[in-house]
């Protein structure tokens, strides 16, 4: 609300007139906050990973298969792990040479999570040598 002093009389009158200049410029810089805020706010980002074109590395004679399938069972090789005795079966498999990489191979309907679990199983067992398997980009569907 604005208030004109008149000096040349002794009342005060009151014009109905508002200064809308300063609310259009808070509006006009919140409005640019929130362009820039806005698109740093998404989180649902959709990521389509490409397939690996890298030169594949000589297998080892021996290579240690893991295997998470679909109904989320592990094999080791081909025989199925009961849950909670990865450790030990890799142990028996290895004769507790932690130091031989283990290749985990998933299904593809196997969750994130689900293999992070499997992931975080080989690392409690002390096997820190993990290759992920793949397909090459070529033979991919």
């Amino acid at each position: 609300m604005a208030v004109r002093l008149d000096h040349g009389d002794d009342d005060l009158a009151e014009t109905h007139e508002i200064n809308v200049t300063p609310f259009i410029d808070v509006i006009l810089v919140l409005l640019i906050i929130f362009m820039i805020a806005a698109p740093l706010a998404t989180v649902d980002i959709p990521v389509d990973l490409p397939a690996a074109n890298a030169e594949p590395q000589p297998r080892p004679t021996e290579p240690i298969f893991l295997s998470v399938k679909s109904d989320l069972s592990v094999a080791l090789g081909e025989e199925t792990v009961p849950p909670g005795s990865l450790g030990a079966a890799l142990d028996a498999q290895t004769q507790g040479d932690r130091e031989q990489r283990v290749f985990l191979r998933a299904d593809k309907s196997v969750g994130y999570g689900d293999l992070m679990q499997v992931m975080n199983d080989l690392r409690a067992a002390g096997y820190l040598k993990i290759a992920l398997v793949g397909l090459d980009a070529s033979e991919a569907p």
